[in-house]
C-alpha cells in the first residue's frame, strides 16, 4: 500500500514545509503540492495527483482544508476517490481514514451529512425563489424587448422585414424576436382554439 501525498497552501507568502514534513514523517511514497486558494479549481498539481493514483493507494493530506472547499466538495472528492479503490487519510482527523472499517463508517456519516447540506442549500433556495416570484419578482436577467420593441418587432415582420434586420433595428439578438414572435403565433392559436 503506497502512501501518496498532497499539500496545499492558499498563498505563495505561505510554506509548505510544516505540511511536507508530515507527509514524509508519516512514509508518503510521493507528495504532490498546489500553491492555490482552496476556492479556485485551478490546482494542477492535485488533478496530477488524481491521475497519479492507483488501486491500492492512501491519498494522505495534512489536514480535510487542504483537499476540499467545503463538505459537500470534500466528500465529491473522497467518494471519487473510493470509486477508484483510493483510500483517503487525514492526520490532523485520523478518525477519517477510509483504509479502516472505522473510517469509513465515519465517512460515509460525513458523506450523509454534506447530502444533507447540498440538499438544505437547494431548499433554500427554492423557497427563496418562490417567496421572490409572489411578490412578482423572478429571476434571471432582465428581458431586452421592450413592450415598444415588441411592437415594432410585430410590425417590421408583417412589412416582411428579415429576423436579422429586426433584431439589428431593435438592438435585441435574433433569438430574442424570434421568441417575441413566436409568443404571438401562440397567442393566435389559442384564441382562434377558444373561437371554435
Amino acid at each position: 500500500m503506497n502512501l501518496i501525498g498532497y499539500a496545499r497552501v492558499s498563498t505563495t507568502d505561505q510554506s509548505l514545509d510544516l505540511q511536507l514534513d508530515e507527509l514524509e514523517e508519516v512514509g508518503a511514497f510521493k507528495v504532490f503540492s498546489d500553491q492555490a486558494s482552496g476556492a479556485t479549481q485551478e490546482r494542477p498539481a492535485w488533478e496530477e495527483c488524481r491521475a497519479y493514483l492507483q488501486p491500492g493507494n492512501v491519498l494522505v493530506v495534512n489536514d480535510l482544508t487542504r483537499l476540499g472547499r467545503n463538505a459537500a466538495d470534500l466528500a465529491s472528492i473522497v467518494s471519487s476517490l473510493a470509486e477508484q479503490k483510493v483510500g483517503f487519510r487525514s492526520l490532523k482527523e485520523p478518525y477519517l481514514d477510509t483504509s479502516t472499517s472505522h473510517g469509513l463508517m465515519i465517512f460515509q456519516i460525513f458523506s450523509a451529512l454534506a447530502e444533507y447540506e447540498r440538499n438544505r442549500l437547494r431548499e433554500r433556495t427554492m423557497d427563496g425563489l418562490k417567496a421572490a416570484k409572489a411578490r412578482g419578482r423572478t429571476g434571471g436577467r432582465p428581458t431586452k424587448m421592450t413592450p415598444d420593441k415588441a411592437t415594432t418587432a410585430h410590425r417590421m415582420r408583417t412589412e416582411k422585414r428579415t429576423i436579422a434586420a429586426i433584431a439589428s433595428t431593435i438592438g435585441v439578438s435574433e433569438s430574442t424576436v424570434v421568441r417575441e414572435l413566436a409568443k404571438e403565433r401562440k397567442s393566435l392559436r389559442e384564441g382562434s382554439k377558444k373561437l371554435e
